[in-house]
């Protein structure tokens, strides 16, 4: 166990990458750390010698090709998708597998401004010596551009669009200018850039014409499968237990499966069979929140439960993940109780439980 509570998945999956590596005969493009072929292995699984890399994306293989054949060209990723979609995920593994340092980070906020993008200034040596390299704070996208290795931009459409428009310059031309210097930063082989965007978040604003022409779209979708799903949910279930030393219950596949059928309705919209029709809640109900509620239950089950994970211990989560809006959702979950929920044995307990919280 390590005292870091979360460390950068390059230290986490070490070991699948010096797998891959040493197995790796394909051509690497200037600055990758492994090949295509080798990156889209470790991302999605695959057999290495007689190592088994474990996936760490469950979907569509072509879409992961399609996002890392994009960066081995000129052209900029965006991965788009509802929240809960791995999006971020992804890119952190991708730039692991790539540069080998998924670290080079900027999270775009509604005050995210320019120098957080292009650089800043240590203000005491600027005051003493005036503007020069050495009073310059360099953002994670000048240090990704001078090393040839890869910047993570997270939540792209949340900061304005004049600040998403200092990228212009650095996508098209692949240099930073520095006025105040009258110099530039040139980007080195490997260099490349990786956004992300919710696709449903209100009040994000829209990346200019400009802007998308430097990026090539990859959607990351909810799963269509529900057995996927459970698979997802429960692999990312363990793994987050084990970093946090919960143990975990024996009956986890049966209540994942429970709790994803009951998002998987609201959020579509209709029963599995197809037969009701249902509204559906604000919260996007996706993958990322099912882990969410799981893991909740995990350690109310370790402290408060005795290792026993129950409906009871998971719906205060359920009820949480699907109520955002104290009265619009609180009908729609009331409504789906009542209609549905009541009339499956298997759930009884889930539905008693939700009842009486709500």
């Amino acid at each position: 166990m390590t005292e870091v509570l979360r460390e950068p998945v390059e230290k986490t999956y070490a070991d699948d990458l010096k797998a891959l590596k040493a197995d790796d005969h394909h051509p690497k493009p200037a600055g990758w750390v492994l090949s295509p072929q080798a990156v889209v292995t470790y991302i999605v699984g695959g057999k290495v010698g007689k190592r088994q890399i474990d996936a760490k994306y469950v979907g569509d293989r072509r879409l992961i090709e399609t996002a890392v054949a994009t960066l081995a060209t000129d052209r900029a990723l965006l991965l788009m998708g509802v929240p809960g979609t791995a999006k971020s995920w992804v890119s952190e593994h991708m730039a692991a597998a790539i540069s080998g340092d998924s670290t080079k980070i900027i999270q775009c906020t509604a005050g995210t401004d320019e120098n957080q993008i292009r650089y800043g200034w240590n203000y005491a040596q600027l005051l003493a010596k005036g503007p020069s390299r050495d009073a310059l704070v360099p953002t994670p996208l000048f240090r990704a551009m001078e090393s040839g290795s890869l910047c993570r931009l997270e939540e792209l459409t949340r900061m304005g669009s004049d600040v998403q428009d200092t990228l212009i310059t650095v996508l098209s031309e692949k240099m930073l200018p520095i006025p105040e210097l009258n110099d530039a930063v040139y980007a080195q082989r490997g260099f490349n850039v990786i956004a992300t965007a919710n696709d449903r978040d209100k009040g994000v604003n829209e990346l200019s014409a400009a802007l998308k022409r430097r990026f090539n779209v990859v959607v990351l979708p909810l799963p269509d499968d529900l057995d996927q799903e459970i698979q997802i949910v429960t692999r990312r279930v363990g793994e987050m237990a084990r970093s946090l030393d919960l143990p975990a219950p024996k009956n986890v596949v049966e209540e994942v499966t429970r709790v994803l059928a009951i998002f998987r309705e609201l959020r579509g919209g209709e029963t599995a069979d197809g037969k009701t029709t249902l509204k559906s809640p604000s919260a996007t109900l996706s993958t990322a929140e099912a882990i969410a509620v799981m893991v909740s239950g995990f350690s109310h089950a370790a402290y408060f439960n005795d290792g026993i994970l129950t409906a009871e211990g998971l719906a205060p989560n359920v009820l949480g993940a699907i109520v955002k809006d104290p009265v619009q959702d609180k009908a729609v979950l009331e409504e789906y109780l009542e209609t549905v929920l009541k009339k499956r044995r298997d759930f009884a307990d889930y539905y008693t439980t939700l009842t009486e919280l709500v």
